[in-house]
């Protein structure tokens, strides 16, 4: 039971390092766009990140991870993202827009924790 418990609190740690709401910007706020189409969104942020989370929010509510990602870029299929830590922003490409590429894209910045 003692490993249970250390483990949710190495949790609740990480969560408390994710930077709030009012340090992340990302543009545009709103996208509508036709099929075949190739989007880009950005988030940008008010201070230095150590890591950067992409997420989609499909139309039936579920939340899906798209990338983790420390400074650098990585790909996975039609999605690409970069995160340029020294800048201070993140961006997302979708190549070729699909109907089942519908819905809210969110991004998520974890900070520099405070010892």
């Amino acid at each position: 039971m003692e490993r249970n418990l250390g483990a949710v609190l190495g949790i609740l740690w990480v969560q408390i390092c994710w930077v709030r709401g009012d340090n992340v910007e990302q543009s545009p706020p709103a996208l509508s766009l036709q099929e075949g189409t190739n989007p880009a969104l950005r988030c940008n942020f008010s201070t230095t990140m150590r890591s950067v989370q992409w997420f989609l929010q499909n139309p039936r509510g579920s939340l899906i991870n798209l990338f983790f990602l420390a400074p650098g870029t990585k790909e996975n299929g039609r999605l690409k993202s970069t995160f340029n830590s020294k800048e201070l922003y993140s961006t997302l490409h979708i190549s070729g827009a699909q109907l089942e590429d519908s819905g809210t894209y969110l991004c998520a910045g974890q900070a520099q924790c405070s010892q």
